[in-house]
């Protein structure tokens, strides 16, 4: 087997309304994969998220902290074509998480599209750890607006948010 030695590097895109631990888990696991992973934040205002654009790209900074420590993670915000994202940024692979079977046709779709568009790059699909195969953000969102509590679907930074968002009876 001839071993490439270039430089390997991912992209993961996501609105991340809000980061869940799912989210940190799957960049966790991405980041040992390629020798660089940039975590991108749709701005994606057609979607009507939760958080503002500048918040989200603030609680992903927040949440990964420990994780930048080592370089290897890198967070920046965009907005428009992600196959143009990921050419301009000459990344190998776009890293898209799959927890059930009913995210596979979309993300097929899109992965698909986005090799039309970019045919150098990749798309990998990971599947979560299974303690987090059920969590989405809109799940998380539902919990908090509700009065449920987040603390173990998100990291810290994301349940303060929250809180601050929220009237005090939903923590």
């Amino acid at each position: 087997m001839i071993k490439d030695n270039r430089h390997k590097k991912a992209l993961y895109p996501g609105t991340f309304d809000p980061v869940t631990n799912g989210h940190i888990s799957l960049i966790e696991r991405a980041s040992k994969m390629f020798d660089e992973l940039i975590v991108a934040v749709a701005q994606n205002a057609g979607k009507n998220p939760f958080f503002e654009f500048e918040d989200r790209l603030k609680l992903m900074t927040d949440s990964i902290k420990k994780l930048k420590s080592d370089s290897r993670v890198r967070i920046i915000g965009f907005d428009g074509l992600l196959a143009n994202l990921a050419e301009e940024l000459e990344v190998d692979a776009i890293v898209r998480g799959l927890r059930a079977v009913s995210d596979f046709e979309y993300e097929f779709q899109m992965a698909l599209m986005n090799r039309k568009l970019a045919r150098e790059v990749e798309t990998v699909f990971l599947m979560p750890s299974l303690s987090w195969v059920y969590l989405s953000s809109t799940m998380v969102k539902d919990v908090a607006c509700n009065g449920g509590d987040v603390t173990e679907l998100v990291p810290v930074s994301v349940k303060r948010a929250f809180k601050k968002r929220l009237p005090t009876d939903n923590k």
